[in-house]
């Protein structure tokens, strides 16, 4: 998601109209206050909209229109002649109708919950009954035709921007500024990505199954990382759930069974659609900075079906960089029972401010639905998911073919969006914003002319009590993002040690179909092992504390590490990987400080401070509902949210290429993602293994401790590093982010949007006798060995996130082992990041 809001942030940075009628401006009562959700709609036609909070509004139509109408319960209609084809800011002062004074008809103040004082509430919980019988659900299997067009535009176009050093030798793009319909902002596309496809659906086997038969895009059309985010941000969702996932957050939906207790409901009117008689429901939160709506939907008034509904989001919505979210969905009556979506709208408005006038990047996607056929059986295997689906072809699909797929044509702009991103990108100036906005993404400098990136540039400086200050150069051959081979190394010096390191990996996918690679590499380097518990397959990898700048304490217990490792994988199914590996590793001290040693009757001295071992591995992985992009050999999550299952068997054996150690390791470890609905996101990890035979410190499982002030999940930051060592060990980890729903309820805090995030972690661990016999040489810094045996080891955590938007702060608390040396019974780790 971080790699995601970076490409945002470049949009931020980079950061007439053609229809026929344009209204805006802001609907008063007579004691000039804002009427918020009054209607305002073009006489004799359906083309309307509702104020906002502050009583704002912009409509516009293609039509010509000379009357404009505004209403609201309680108050006298108000027609306004349009004199002219444009007519902006302009106000509305409604009068309090007669009748209403007497009717009490209360419809900006908090509305009756129950069903006898309120109709809504009536029609609401009739719709809750049926709404199982609506829709899709009702039909045993189904298929349809789908169309997205999805699009990103910069927004707020004034002479400011176009006159900007910014956009200097790139005025032309200007020719095509369009005006949004819903917010009345000027706003110029970037990207374009349309997609064709078919839907199956089979709800006796709950499975589903598209098929892409077309894609088409431009602009930044070769970064794939931004068609993900486009992807996971516009995911598809049903109106009818309880909630409604946006941005990583859980919105209670309108039609929520929780509804009543977050939303005030107000039946508004009721009219024919489609000849069906259907009533019309405004709703508004009853509190400010949750994650709620605000909007109105019709629904038909003998199956309880929606035929309307728009949301936008309310602006006190603790929601980071988005300003503005509106969706509409709109349903086909098919017969006299059968309502379906025909078509669904989303916008959003991301801006680094919810400044009225400020600057940012409209998100829009439109989809379309059609052809629908029911009840037709598609065998079950039809619905399993291949590791390998990609289709060349549609995406280098003619102009034909999508002349005859569009469900809705472009329009005059949309069309020469694509000729006009062709011409940008041959100019040099967006080139450079182009390819800083790459490194940011992707921590890479790409070098097209030599098929290389250098990099990472995020790891070129750093810092431990061994190298004192290191650098590190680093590159990759890059031919493009589904490379079937890829050669990895960096080389790194430390100036106090005053030693190179390096590494150096290549992986190969040899089989598409399968995924099958085979990989390999080596790499010296000074490190901090016993930073996790789970083992790392990747052989360049480096943990954050090996070089920390710095810490609440020394850490000097590196190690000197020579591996060499070679591995094949294969993914037989969806999301399930084997994958085995042979590894010879020497390991060392780093430092005077700290020993590896153990005693060994085979060395003249009787003590060893090497160890060199090899090891075979066979481990498990499977990642549920996770999505990938790409088909080489690298690829990335295109979602996250998914869970993670883990399983290893490692063998060391002392009869390979002159090993020290017999020994067998076990590892399970299971990572669980949870939306609990309203309440945020739990994340969850549960670890355990068991060493069998003996084995030196340098080989044995270490309680991973976190001595830097960054908050590092799935680590315990009061332990120092080796404070807890063991042969046996199951850790829990638990921490919860409530999303502001804690702090949105205390009156003097809600206002800054903070989120307030709680963590318990515990380990349970033992150490076998012979271990501690083996590794207590007598050395004067040899590490004492203790396990967290005789009591579950436990922390707790108060945390506040979302601090000016990047920050987050947590309050670490020590439960227990209090009276071990330099125990550290409180502590404050931060970190910093970007999320919505």
């Amino acid at each position: 998601m971080k790699q995601k809001l970076l490409i945002l942030f470049l949009f931020f940075g980079i950061s007439m109209a053609f229809a026929q009628t344009k209204v805006s401006g802001y609907v008063y009562d007579e004691n000039n206050e804002p009427i918020a959700f009054a209607n305002v709609l073009f006489k004799g036609s359906t083309e309307g909209t509702i104020t906002n909070e502050d009583g704002r509004f912009y409509l516009e139509s293609e039509n010509t229109w000379q009357t404009v109408i505004v209403s609201f319960l309680g108050y006298e209609l108000k027609e306004f002649t349009l004199e002219q084809k444009v007519n902006y800011d302009l106000k509305f002062i409604l009068k309090e109708e007669a009748a209403a004074l007497n009717e009490v008809v209360i419809v900006t103040g908090k509305q009756s919950k129950k069903a006898s004082e309120n109709p809504a509430i009536r029609i609401l919980k009739k719709i809750w009954e049926r709404k199982r019988q609506n829709g899709l659900r009702q039909f045993k299997q189904y298929q349809y035709d789908k169309y997205e067009k999805v699009e990103f535009d910069i927004n707020t176009i004034d002479s400011a921007l176009i006159k900007s050093r910014l956009f200097r030798g790139m005025e032309f793009v200007f020719d095509k500024v369009d005006t949004s319909s819903v917010t009345g902002k000027t706003y110029l596309p970037m990207f374009i990505n349309e997609a064709v496809s078919k839907v199956y659906g089979d709800n006796l086997l709950d499975k589903e199954k598209e098929e892409l038969k077309g894609n088409k895009n431009s602009g930044f059309s070769n970064n794939q990382v931004i068609i993900d985010f486009v992807d996971d941000l516009y995911a598809d969702f049903n109106i009818y759930d309880n909630y409604l996932k946006f941005f990583d957050k859980s919105f209670v939906s309108p039609l929520s069974r929780t509804g009543i207790q977050t939303y005030n409901y107000v039946l508004s009117d009721s009219a024919f659609i489609d000849n069906k008689w259907c009533y019309n429901i405004i709703y508004y939160p009853r509190r400010k900075n949750e994650l709620t709506f605000k909007g109105d939907f019709w629904v038909n008034d003998s199956t309880y079906a929606i035929k309307d509904i728009n949301l936008q989001a309310s602006k006190s919505a603790n929601i980071n960089w988005v300003k503005e979210i509106y969706i509409e969905q709109e349903f086909e009556v098919l017969n006299d029972t059968l309502f379906l979506i025909k078509r669904d709208y989303m916008l959003s408005d991301f801006a680094l401010s919810k400044k009225e006038k400020s600057r940012g990047v409209y998100g829009k996607r439109t989809t379309l639905y059609d052809n629908y056929v029911f009840d037709e059986v598609q065998p079950e295997k039809f619905y399993d998911e291949e590791v390998y689906n990609y289709n060349e072809d549609a995406y280098n699909r003619d102009d034909e073919f999508w002349e005859k797929n569009r469900m809705e044509s472009l329009n005059k702009d949309e069309k020469g969006v694509y000729k006009m991103l062709d011409t940008l990108k041959t100019v040099k100036k967006f080139k450079r914003l182009y390819n800083l906005g790459s490194i940011l993404a992707s921590g890479y400098i790409e070098v097209p002319s030599l098929n290389l990136d250098i990099g990472p540039v995020f790891s070129v400086f750093g810092f431990n009590e061994v190298e004192g200050m290191r650098i590190r150069g680093g590159g990759r051959t890059y031919f493009g993002p589904n490379d079937l081979w890829r050669v990895e190394g960096f080389l790194a010096y430390g100036f106090r040690d005053d030693k190179f390191k390096y590494g150096i990996s290549g992986k190969w996918l040899i089989d598409k179909k399968n995924r099958l690679i085979i990989s390999g590499g080596n790499r010296r380097d000074v490190e901090q092992i016993g930073a996790n518990l789970t083992s790392s397959t990747d052989v360049l990898g480096r943990s954050l504390a090996s070089s920390a700048v710095v810490g609440t304490s020394v850490n000097d217990k590196l190690t000197n590490v020579n591996l060499t490792t070679l591995a094949l994988e294969i993914e037989p199914s969806k999301n399930f990987v084997i994958r085995t590996s042979g590894t010879y590793r020497t390991l060392e001290s780093a430092s005077p400080t700290f020993s590896l040693d153990y005693n060994d009757p085979e060395s003249p001295t009787g003590i060893s401070s090497e160890v060199k071992q090899f090891e075979t591995a066979l481990s498990l992985s499977y990642f549920p509902n996770r999505k990938m992009t790409g088909y080489g050999v690298e690829r990335r999550n295109a979602n996250d949210g998914f869970a993670t299952l883990f399983a290893q068997i490692t063998r060391g054996d002392k009869s390979w290429f002159n090993s020290d150690f017999d020994y067998t390791k076990v590892q399970l470890s299971y990572i669980q993602p949870w939306q609990v609905g309203g309440f945020g996101r739990l994340t969850t990890t549960v670890e355990a293994g068991k060493t069998f035979g003996e084995v030196p410190l340098g080989l044995l499982s270490v309680v991973p401790g976190n001595q830097s002030y960054f908050s590092i999940y799935n680590t315990f930051p009061q332990l120092d590093f080796y404070e807890f060592v063991t042969d046996t060990y199951t850790s829990v980890h638990l921490e919860h982010n409530f999303n502001g729903r804690i702090f949105s309820r205390i009156p003097f805090l809600k206002k800054y949007n903070l989120r307030a995030i709680v963590g318990l972690r515990g380990v349970w661990g033992d150490l076998s006798d012979k271990n501690i016999a083996l590794n207590t040489t007598g050395n004067p810094v040899e590490t004492p060995l203790v396990a967290p045996s005789e009591d579950i080891y436990y922390e707790y955590s108060f945390g506040v996130g979302n601090i000016f938007k990047i920050l987050r702060i947590d309050f670490n608390f020590r439960g227990n082992y209090l009276s071990n040396p330099d125990a550290r019974s409180f502590g404050v780790t931060g970190s910093f990041g970007f999320s919505f």
